[in-house]
């Protein structure tokens, strides 16, 4: 096996990357962040051969994507480890120079360590690390010299001895056709907001959007996005809001549509969640609100006008975890009811 070596500026010579595999098979946000090592690795190999493998559900996202060769969709609802088998062999008849695992669970780590790729790079919380030529930590919430560490800086380091020391922002491309969906709602200036989220903590409460709404100028039409799950969230906020322009979107929309929608907007608001990723990926102008959860974990927003909306002031039992939870370990929920969002 060839080793990889410690020198940055020889490495790309010494390897020649023909086949390369990104292994991304988180959630929505998750994939949309690593396009950004997707970018830098197009950027420095572009005759390479590209593939992604995720989860199905989340496929919608890479849709034509310029730089892919093939999305490999692993079905991890039905029949997760058949499907496994199957997608392994598929991986290893590939016989890919480089494969880039950014998930840090045991079944990527068995992909990734079973692959047959003469380069395998992930992370070193992976269970299966030890099986690969060479893991990197992942640290979140930490600090180094230049400050805390985004999600894309913490990818890009498994690619940088191969590229550059910079990370490249990630980047969606919705298709012409995605652009023409949602052009009959671009013909009066408008604000998107995205108010679901999967946890209840990570999740600015109806009320409260319905406060922000409210103190938006009747000239901009407000699109309420999120999926089909979403819809009755974004009805119920509807209900409580006097605006007369509000629009639900929710369920009407792929991802690459709402990306579109999103990149001409006047503002879009988001929770700490997978439409803040698309903002950044489309550079669209995003308010990022974080209730439990805090920009620090390395997840906030990349568009040149970003904004944070959180609290104010310390409280103590914030950040109460990673990724949120069903309801406010506390009982209170300030760190929610306690902010009040001045519309941009």
């Amino acid at each position: 096996m060839v080793k990889a070596c410690g020198c940055k500026k020889t490495s790309k010579t010494l390897f020649s990357l023909k086949r390369i595999l990104i292994i991304q098979t988180a959630f929505i946000g998750d994939v949309v962040l690593a396009t950004g090592i997707l970018e830098k690795l197009h950027q420095f190999y572009p005759d390479s051969r590209i593939d992604f493998l995720l989860r199905r559900g989340n496929e919608g996202l890479l849709a034509g994507h310029p730089f892919l060769n093939q999305v490999i969709i692993w079905d991890k609802k039905k029949g997760k480890y058949s499907n496994l088998w199957r997608i392994l062999k598929q991986i290893r008849a590939e016989k890919y120079d480089l494969l880039v695992n950014l998930q840090r669970f045991a079944a990527s780590g068995i992909i990734t360590s079973f692959s047959g790729a003469r380069l395998k790079y992930g992370y070193r919380k992976n269970p299966f690390s030890f099986l690969f030529t060479k893991s990197f930590p992942h640290p979140i919430g930490k600090k180094d010299d230049k400050g805390y560490l985004h999600e894309i800086e913490r990818n890009h380091a498994l690619i940088s001895e191969f590229t550059d020391a910079s990370p490249s922002k990630p980047k969606l491309y919705p298709s012409d056709n995605d652009f023409e969906a949602v052009k009959p709602y671009k013909t009066e200036p408008y604000i998107t907001i995205s108010p679901a989220s999967v946890w209840f903590t990570k999740q600015y409460p109806k009320g409260k959007w319905a406060e922000l709404i409210d103190g938006i100028h009747v000239k901009y039409n407000i699109y309420l996005t999120g999926g089909k799950t979403d819809i009755a969230l974004c009805e119920e906020i509807t209900g409580k809001t006097i605006h007369p322009n509000v629009v639900v979107l929710a369920g009407k929309l792929s991802f690459l549509q709402t990306a579109a929608l999103m990149q001409n907007a006047e503002m879009n608001y988001t929770n700490d969640s997978a439409p803040l990723h698309f903002a950044s990926a489309m550079d669209a102008p995003v308010t990022a609100v974080f209730c439990s959860t805090v920009p620090e974990f390395g997840f906030g927003p990349l568009s040149a006008n970003s904004h944070i909306a959180q609290i104010n002031y310390d409280l103590d039992c914030r950040p109460c975890g990673l990724h949120g939870f069903k309801e406010c370990p506390m009982g209170h929920f300030k760190c929610a009811l306690d902010l009040v969002i001045q519309p941009k």
